[in-house]
């Protein structure tokens, strides 16, 4: 099965502007993107990254050698349904901020039974799809999880949910690093540790500092 994932190259992560600098959040996100594209091509399915732009040489070089690139500055929705318009066969679309995804975790969402598959986020968002309707179209503004269950009743196409913990953990704040360092061992959890972050407990809850912060 092909999978789709969107990737934004020039300004990523914007949320992490008080934790992280631009050019952090940039080689942050390629190493979340590293991770995401490395569960999938454990799995045998085909990647391919929807980039804003093109990829610059150090993003290029941590892709899997079967991997495909599909450069559209469309906004999100647009162009994932542009790919769904033109796809013969189904298709899975897994975020790029996913860095706790293993390759069981590819392979339960590409089995999961249903026209359309999603695996919900926190607070409404859909961090993953599986497209096997031809009439199925995406919008990701808002509580899109309740749309695309709406939008699957709309064309008449069977529903799958993937209750996942390794799915629902996208990272866009500040807070959600504590799980990259917790559950994480791949390229993310390896570069915010590089950077000096570690988990702090402060009053039985669990957060992360990082090092220059503590001098």
């Amino acid at each position: 099965m092909r999978v789709v994932v969107p990737f934004a190259v020039d300004q990523p992560k914007t949320r992490l502007s008080a934790t992280l600098s631009a050019d952090e959040r940039r080689v942050f996100a390629r190493a979340m993107l590293a991770d995401v594209l490395a569960a999938v091509d454990a799995t045998g399915h085909e990647p391919t990254v929807l980039a804003t732009a093109e990829l610059d040489a150090d993003a290029s070089a941590a892709l899997p050698d079967d991997s495909d690139v599909v450069v559209d500055d469309s906004p999100l929705s647009t162009a994932v349904n542009d790919v769904l318009a033109t796809a013969e066969d189904p298709v899975a679309v897994l975020m790029s901020d996913l860095p706790l995804v293993k390759p069981e975790t590819v392979r339960r969402l590409v089995a999961k039974s249903g026209d359309v598959v999603v695996a919900p986020g926190r607070g409404g968002g859909t961090n993953a799809l599986v497209v096997r309707d031809a009439d199925f179209r995406v919008d990701y503004h808002g509580a899109s999880y309740l749309d695309h269950r709406a939008a699957a009743r709309d064309v008449g196409a069977s529903l799958g949910t993937v209750d996942s913990f390794r799915l629902a953990t996208d990272v866009d704040e500040p807070s959600d690093l504590t799980e990259v360092l917790i559950h994480g061992d791949g390229a993310a959890a390896d570069w915010l540790v590089d950077a000096g972050f570690q988990l702090s407990v402060d009053e039985g809850r669990v957060g992360v500092v990082r090092e220059e912060e503590r001098s």
